[in-house]
Formats: C-alpha cells, structure tokens, sequence
C-alpha cells in the first residue's frame, strides 16, 4: 500500500516521536484535524488515489508538515481502521457472552458486520486486502496487533457455532471453524461489489439475506 510519499526524514520521525510522547494538547488536535481530513478524501478520491499532498491542501498545510504528525499514508489509514476493527471486534465478542440463541447470535453479528462495512466504507474493504503477513517493516507492530484482533474475531464466531452444535440448534456438518471461516468469507467477499453509495441494495438487506442462506444451512 505503499505510494512514495514519505520522505523519510528522519529528523522529522524523531520530532514526531517526542511530539506524541509529550501529550501536547495542540499537536493532538492538529493530529486529529489531519485525520478527519485523510477519512474525508479517502472516502472521496479512493484510497490510492489519495496523497499526503492532497491531504495537507485540505488542512491548509504542506507535505512536510503532515509528516511532522504521520509517518506515511499508511500509517494515517491504519490509524483509521483500527479503531473501527476493534470496536467490531468488541461487539462480536458482547454477542458471543449474551443469553440469545446461537441462530440470532450468528444473524445479529452478520447482519451488523455488514452495516459496519456500509458505515465505514471503504476503510474496512482496503483493510480487508492488506495482507499482514507482507507489509512495510515500520508497519509491523500494527499488523501483529490487527492479526490479534483478526484471531479474536474467528474465535467469537467459532464459539458462537460451536455453541449451537452443542445445544443441537446448529447442524454438526463441519468442524466449528470450517464453518466459521465460510461465514465470514461470504461477507467479506462483497468487498469485490458493493459500494454504499451506489448498491441498489442496502447493507442490512445483504446481511439478512446472507444470514437467512447460512442459518438455512446450519439450524436443525
């Protein structure tokens, strides 16, 4: 995801580094202004199609300058994404730990996930073709925490099968995480097609109608 717009600098790294361990309430602001900024454009221009100069003529800035708060683009689309995966990834395991059946269990989170694709769009649909495996060194911490929070995820929608094999509510036709990655990999697909903005059908149609196919196919 690299688009050559990181100077390098390793005067300004450093700078940015004692900037964010002050806490300095200014620069957190500025950091904020930038972020909003990049969400916009992202959400407009694409994501590739987005530079850290098109970023800094919105704030009214230079290149340089964005750099004084964010390493690259990558690291400001980073900073987007993990927020919104891990607030999924919190909901999913709030649904995990509640008293509803396994069938609603499994409907609620699709259903939601596919909303949060919609409402977030296209961060989460970029993100789901990031491979974590291969990406830019100074990236690596980020991509080992998001692996966490990825393995964290399978397991609540793993649980929640598995859950419903027990209670004999779901059909025992496959292991639990065989399952579970075909579910998930039914709804992170539509990151080939939909689009929010122009998708003749809306999120939570999707989502139900996924849920019903895959529910049909589990429950007893």
């Amino acid at each position: 995801m690299s688009n050559g717009d990181n100077p390098n600098e390793s005067g300004i790294g450093q700078r940015r580094v004692m900037a964010r361990g002050n806490k300095n309430a200014i620069y957190e602001d500025r950091r904020a202004e930038i972020i909003t900024a990049a969400a916009s454009l992202f959400r407009s221009k694409g994501y590739r199609g987005t530079s850290i100069a098109h970023i800094a003529k919105v704030v009214g800035t230079d290149r340089a300058s964005i750099y004084y708060y964010f390493s690259s683009k990558e690291e400001l689309f980073d900073v987007l994404v993990t927020d919104v995966v891990k607030n999924n990834l919190k909901t999913a395991e709030r649904i995990r730990a509640s008293d509803a059946p396994a069938p609603e269990k499994l409907r609620t989170l699709l259903v939601g996930l596919m909303e949060s694709y919609a409402e977030h769009y296209p961060f989460l649909f970029v993100y789901l073709q990031e491979n974590m495996a291969h990406v830019d060194p100074q990236r690596q911490t980020w991509a080992k925490e998001m692996r966490r929070v990825n393995r964290r995820y399978e397991k609540a929608i793993t649980d929640i099968i598995r859950d419903g094999q027990k209670d004999a509510s779901f059909r025992t036709t496959g292991e639990p995480w065989v399952l579970a990655y075909g579910v998930m990999g039914m709804i992170s697909w539509t990151h080939r097609w939909f689009n929010p903005h122009t998708s003749e059908v809306n999120a939570t149609s999707i989502g139900e109608t996924y849920a019903d196919v895959i529910l049909s196919g589990l429950t007893t």
